[in-house]
């Protein structure tokens, strides 16, 4: 199979390191990728917002397999837009319709409650309904939760303990603190909890549960600070027991599976379901309609089946004949980031320590923001690499992802070092 893969961050990078090791790969290539993808993948220059260059490289690379990675061109709606033009193309990723989910979260909320999947209270308010906003915080109890209506990269969602502070905030969002995201904002119930973020493959009637994970949003340690994209993952994660993973299953995913069905949605890739768990309840915090970033880069490392074998029957509707199979061992990823990030950070330092070896094959260097520079690799983005690292114990692969990234240095580099920590106690 020729396979093409949208995007250049971390989640791609795991992705391509994954794919390219399934018997049935012939060529793969990364649109646009970075210096990691470039090892094990052929790098193709396009801009993702241009769906007509992509059409015809498609084309001219007599590509099999189209598998979206971030979620702009899903919510934009690249797959509708290839499918009218090549209907035998395989693409994974859900169509604009099925996009929505994550695109819009009032959408995602009314959605959920459709379908009777347990979520937060909430409502949602426009630029012209301050005061009502205002109104109805007034009837929850702190802390406030905010969240931009549309895509902000991981970081329109504000958490708040004061009501002052939630009418700034709100007025700050509609004003075009996270640009047209904002123009509707969502306030919901706050859910007192531990994170989880599942993983569902789906063809739109079958799915395959993915390994799950928790990742590390706020750039401080602690938890402390602003959101970042994501600052680092663990897979599996030690609360998720079978009994929780049940309630997961039959009370979330199914009725989602079942709801995306009834509506008619054109839906054939992953579904990210962010949870909280509430005294051993699951609820859904938010839908993603794409392979999360970075617990992708954990999650992966713990898929021993063909993931790529898994993908294409997602995408011929033949999922019903899958079996995952997941490795047993923790995989522990942690970020390197630019200083300043997530405010304002320089781009183009050296990186060095990429190749340094440790004769530990569990461990795996993903790029993210990063560009080739010469013969040598630079800083490009504000999340610039992540260490991924496979082991018996979660301790071990903690002191194993923090030992290899020791030796990776850059201008400003930042990373968490209590990644994975809260969770030795389980």
């Amino acid at each position: 199979m020729n396979v093409l893969l949208l995007g250049s961050g971390g989640r791609e990078s795991a992705l391509a390191w994954k794919i390219a090791r399934s018997p049935l790969i012939d060529h793969l290539y990364c649109m646009p990728g970075n210096p990691g993808t470039a090892a094990i993948a052929t790098n193709v220059d396009c801009t993702l917002s241009d769906f007509e260059s992509i059409a015809r490289h498609i084309y001219s690379l007599s590509i099999d397999l189209l598998i979206v990675g971030p979620e702009n061109p899903l919510v934009g709606g690249i797959t509708d837009f290839l499918h009218e033009k090549m209907p035998s193309l395989m693409i994974i990723g859900p169509g604009r319709d099925g996009a929505r989910l994550e695109g819009s979260k009032d959408f995602a909320k009314a959605f959920m409650a459709r379908h009777s999947i347990p979520t937060a209270a909430y409502n949602t308010f426009e630029v012209s309904q301050l005061e009502e906003a205002g109104a109805f915080l007034e009837q929850l109890k702190p802390p406030y939760v905010l969240k931009a209506d549309g895509l902000a990269a991981g970081k329109g969602v504000i958490i708040t303990h004061s009501t002052e502070e939630a009418r700034l905030e709100l007025e700050l969002m509609f004003g075009g603190k996270f640009g047209n995201a904002g123009a509707k904002v969502v306030i919901e119930e706050y859910l007192s909890g531990i994170e989880l973020s599942v993983f569902v493959l789906t063809d739109g009637r079958d799915y395959l549960m993915l390994p799950h994970a928790k990742d590390y949003k706020r750039i401080g340690e602690g938890d402390t600070g602003p959101n970042t994209g994501g600052m680092g993952s663990v897979s599996p994660v030690p609360f998720a027991d079978d009994l929780f993973m049940s309630k997961v299953e039959e009370r979330i995913v199914k009725p989602t599976i079942r709801g995306i069905a009834a509506e008619g949605m054109n839906y054939c890739g992953f579904i990210f379901i962010g949870l909280m768990n509430c005294g051993g309840d699951p609820y859904v915090i938010e839908y993603n309609v794409r392979m999360g970033d970075p617990e992708c880069e954990s999650v992966v490392r713990r898929i021993d089946s063909d993931l790529l074998e898994h993908l294409k029957a997602a995408a011929k509707g033949t999922l019903s004949l899958e079996k995952i199979k997941v490795s047993p061992k923790i995989a522990v990823t942690v970020m390197a980031v630019s200083g300043g990030y997530p405010g304002s950070y320089g781009k183009g330092f050296p990186i060095s320590g990429l190749d340094a070896d440790f004769g530990e094959d569990d461990i795996v260097v993903f790029h993210a923001g990063t560009a080739a520079s010469g013969s040598g690799v630079v800083t490009s983005g504000g999340r610039v690499l992540a260490v991924t690292s496979l082991a018996d114990s979660l301790d071990e692969a903690l002191q194993a992802s923090y030992r290899h990234l020791s030796a990776i240095s850059f201008e400003g580099i930042t990373y968490r070092r209590d990644i994975g920590k809260d969770l030795l106690d389980f």
